[in-house]
């Protein structure tokens, strides 16, 4: 034994297999000669009745001055009952984020993995998760060990995502891209996410807390669509001119009927007759984002339903709206014939402006999904209740009151004929200006 210098590093020499130096002056601190001839510092302890080694760094990296330090820097934690060695393997063994990501999609793809009202994910929901797992979460937090997320991560995190750090323009299918883009509404969605997935690990044990918890996030405001009176005249008129050009008959009337009940547009493409309750005034749908859902339709969504079964009902095809190409199939090329209808907009305000006609460009960057926020701030204009407006378009409350919403009742009915009558008297031009109700006087109307 002697004190470990430089001189005595270099000069100690391997017998045939590995060596062992121990420092005289700072016990369980010593060097190992490799057969090599490398040479490397480490701390050799006991703990939990068996010899344990930490390697502390290699001679040439390290002097033996600086490795003395890190030495007793090792043994006081050790005294105070940390096991080095043993973290070690731990943080070896640890799990990133993407392999995390990975669990948490096997587990919501096998249905094992169940959400708020004990509901699992649905397809489309999935598909989404892992566009935005793929896209914002793996590159910049893939390689992170999930233990050791902090608070101030999450908040980098968000803050990238909302600059637009993983924006990009991604190849999806043969002739498919996806264009990926940050802002605030993307961060909050995507930090919700990932709550969800460390509420996941949580659960598992693989963390003790989540690190999303307390975080704020960016308003949404993805509800805050809306659409003025002129709009939907616009939306109406385009409409028209789409049939006129021969569109298939069942993009139109998928867009009329969002925009008439505020229903998703999955909701609409795959409704079938047998959902419907024309004579009940409402929408039985089985199997909805948040599980079984009752929607009023109110008169005039009936009449337009019932026509539909008298005209363009399909025999032996279960859906409202058939598909075009294949029998026994939903019409699946709803997105294709929004972009067409977009496309006829600047046509349908020259033609009107030649009439002497007024109208409104849409709001940029209007989609399906926004027909129904749309209708949602209609119901608000006229004065209804958040529960009401929920229980129109099908919104899972977390109050206790929002659960007892499961079947349609007058006030129901009323509310979602009243929005309806005026989407459609909007979009046949006999709205000019926004006609917001009292509310005084809509609560006297029971709505």
């Amino acid at each position: 034994m002697a004190k470990l210098t430089k001189k005595v590093v270099e000069a100690a020499k391997p017998e045939g297999r590995d060596t062992f130096l121990w420092d005289d002056e700072l016990p369980c601190f010593g060097l190992r000669v490799f057969a090599s001839g490398k040479r490397s510092y480490l701390v050799q302890y006991r703990a939990d009745g068996r010899t344990r080694r930490v390697t502390i760094g290699f001679h040439g990296h390290l002097t033996a001055e600086q490795a003395r330090k890190k030495a007793e820097v090792l043994l006081g934690k050790i005294a105070d009952g940390e096991n080095p060695a043993e973290d070690k393997i731990l943080d070896r063994k640890a799990i990133t984020v993407r392999q995390l990501c990975a669990r948490y999609l096997k587990a919501a793809k096998d249905g094992t993995l169940v959400g708020r009202r004990g509901l699992t994910k649905k397809a489309s929901t999935i598909s989404t998760d892992e566009g935005r797992i793929s896209r914002h979460i793996i590159p910049l937090l893939g390689n992170r060990k999930v233990r050791d997320l902090t608070p101030p991560d999450i908040n980098k995190f968000q803050r990238d995502v909302t600059s637009g750090k993983t924006a990009a323009n991604v190849k999806t299918k043969r002739h498919g891209r996806a264009i990926v883009t940050g802002g605030a509404g993307t961060a909050s969605r995507t930090v919700g996410l990932l709550g969800g997935i460390l509420t996941y690990a949580v659960n598992d044990g693989i963390i003790k807390i989540n690190p999303v918890h307390g975080v704020p996030r960016p308003a949404d405001n993805k509800r805050k669509v809306r659409l003025s009176p002129e709009q939907y005249r616009t939306l109406a008129l385009t409409l028209a001119k789409a049939e006129e050009r021969a569109e298939n008959w069942q993009g139109p009337t998928a867009i009329r009927l969002v925009s008439l009940t505020g229903c998703r547009r999955s909701e609409i493409i795959e409704l079938k007759w047998d959902d419907v309750d024309i004579d009940g005034g409402c929408l039985r749908l089985s199997d909805t984002k948040t599980g079984k859902s009752v929607r009023p339709i109110g008169r005039l969504v009936a009449e337009l339903l019932k026509s539909l079964k008298e005209e363009r009902r399909v025999k032996n095809n279960p859906f409202v709206l058939p598909g075009v190409a294949k029998p026994g199939t939903h019409f699946a090329a709803l997105p294709q014939a929004w972009e067409r209808l977009m496309a006829l907009i600047p046509e349908v305000m020259a033609e009107a402006e030649t009439r002497g006609e007024e109208l409104a460009p849409l709001p940029s960057g209007l989609t399906l999904h926004g027909l129904r926020h749309a209708y949602a701030s209609v119901g608000a204009d006229l004065g209804m209740t958040e529960i009401t407006i929920a229980a129109c378009i099908g919104h899972a409350l977390g109050s206790a009151t929002g659960r007892y919403i499961h079947q349609v009742d007058a006030t129901l009915l009323a509310a979602a004929d009243k929005i309806a009558g005026h989407i459609a008297d909007c979009m046949e031009g006999k709205v000019v200006t926004a006609k917001v109700y009292d509310f005084s006087a809509a609560k006297q109307n029971a709505v």
